[in-house]
């Protein structure tokens, strides 16, 4: 079934119709979840540590279709709101070949400096080999990961969510039944559960390349087109932000790592990728949620139904913060069940791992609120906004607390490092969102005029 996005959404339909994108997000965030809980109980702490260590590296490299699908499909959603479907192919089409000739570029980069960054990294003599093996046996299916990424959001634009979803379900599912069999029964460590990663981001990638390549039901298809570098760029400007982020999201996971590798060692690495892991889940809704509202947003914003795009935002702001308060509340009282599943075999590991979990988890009252405003500009094709609350939220905010405050505190310092840069953020988030609402036309008194006045009233 396709969506019509020119309809009146309640709260209700919003968060349905984001739930496939929501459910995207979250299966592609257990494929390094499930790679670490089996190589932490099957290959020890060790080769878990080196996963972690060296995964926020892959991350960036694979970021560039995240940015490619938002910015994208913010491009593609908005010129089909003005009514030109043909232009909007030839838009999806040069994205979708731009984001794989990228994705190869950046693997064959990624498979000869993988050693180098691994030891820039901090990797310890043991922990070398799994770091390297793990991050070039990913380099293999980089390309497909981008994809994945830019289909997460061009599903959603292309009006069939749920086909997304489904997509995103059989990859999962063959990543957790490979994990099984590679890790668990033939003990094949971390080269096992890089595989199944492998496998999983083939079929993520190359099932969508197979359904847009053919005739479908679907808004979007595959067509001939020139390459077309200006809009190219305003895609890639537009979703710069996003890529910030993910990007700024690694480089603070690196700087967790290295903090943590000086307060507590191999341990407080191990810890943190437990923590990552339930903030990678909580942040993959929020993400979710931002892409599958998006584009309804932006056809909105092309369409000039200024009231729409109003009721959308403030819906959403009340949404994410229900949904923050929500988190709060499960990571603390699911923190020591989820922690033991990773770490029982080590109750020094388990300890550490339980009173950091317990503090970072103060951040999601907060992350939300900042990871919607900058999909909102985003969404309305304001690239520079949105890279700059995503700039000063990340590679400034966070950066500057994960360094300052251990030096003050201590070792709950890193914990409470993201807390006290969201906190920031929201400040920064807010005040976009007041400077820009006569701009766009989502301030109460403008939409309603605007509104009359197009309806010639």
């Amino acid at each position: 079934m396709i969506v019509d996005m020119s309809k009146h959404f309640s709260a209700w339909q919003l968060i349905r119709y984001s739930l496939p994108s929501i459910a995207m997000m979250i299966f592609t965030s257990i494929y390094g979840i499930v790679d670490g809980l089996f190589v932490s109980n099957f290959a020890g702490k060790t080769a878990f540590a080196a996963i972690n260590l060296i995964l926020p590296f892959v991350m960036i490299l694979s970021v560039t279709g995240f940015m490619i699908g938002t910015g994208g499909s913010a491009l593609v959603a908005k010129t089909r709101g003005e009514g030109k479907d043909e232009l909007a192919n030839r838009y999806f089409t040069m994205l979708i070949i731009f984001t794989f000739v990228l994705g190869l570029a950046l693997a064959i980069i990624g498979a000869v400096t993988m050693e180098a960054v691994a030891l820039a990294l901090g990797a310890t003599e043991q922990m070398m080999p799994y770091c390297v093996i793990y991050g070039r046996l990913l380099m293999i299916s980089l390309p497909f990961f981008s994809l994945q990424y830019a289909f997460q959001s061009f599903f959603v634009t292309a009006g069939k969510p749920m086909l997304g979803f489904a997509v995103i379900v059989v990859a999962g599912v063959a990543n957790m039944i490979l994990d099984a069999v590679l890790v668990g029964f033939l003990g094949l460590g971390v080269e096992g559960a890089a595989i199944a990663t492998c496998v999983s981001e083939y079929l993520g990638g190359g099932i969508p390349l197979i359904y847009f390549a053919r005739k479908n039901s679907s808004f979007l298809h595959f067509v001939r087109t020139p390459i077309q570098w200006r809009a190219i760029g305003k895609a890639c400007l537009n979703g710069s932000s996003e890529m910030v982020t993910n990007i700024a999201m690694s480089i603070v996971a690196i700087l967790y790592n290295f903090q943590l590798m000086s307060y507590i060692g191999e341990e407080g690495v191990a810890a943190y990728g437990v923590i990552m892991y339930t903030a990678m889940i909580f942040a993959a809704i929020f993400m979710g949620y931002n892409v599958g509202t998006s584009p309804l947003l932006s056809f909105q914003y092309g369409a000039q139904n200024r009231r729409e795009m109003r009721s959308i935002m403030i819906k959403s702001i009340v949404i994410v913060i229900l949904a923050g308060i929500m988190m709060l509340g499960a990571s603390e009282a699911l923190a020591a069940p989820i922690c033991f599943v990773f770490t029982s075999y080590d109750a020094y590991l388990y300890d550490i791992t339980v009173n950091g979990f317990r503090i970072y988890a103060i951040c999601y009252l907060f992350i939300g609120f900042s990871m919607y405003g900058s999909a909102f500009f985003t969404a309305l094709n304001n690239g520079v906004i949105s890279a700059l609350i995503s700039f000063l939220r990340t590679l400034v905010f966070e950066t500057s607390s994960v360094l300052i405050l251990p030096a003050i505190i201590g070792v709950n310092g890193i914990w409470l490092s993201v807390t006290v840069a969201e906190i920031f953020s929201l400040a920064v988030t807010s005040a976009c969102i007041i400077a820009f609402r006569k701009r766009y036309g989502y301030g109460k008194k403008y939409t309603y005029s605007k509104d009359r006045m197009l309806a010639g009233q």
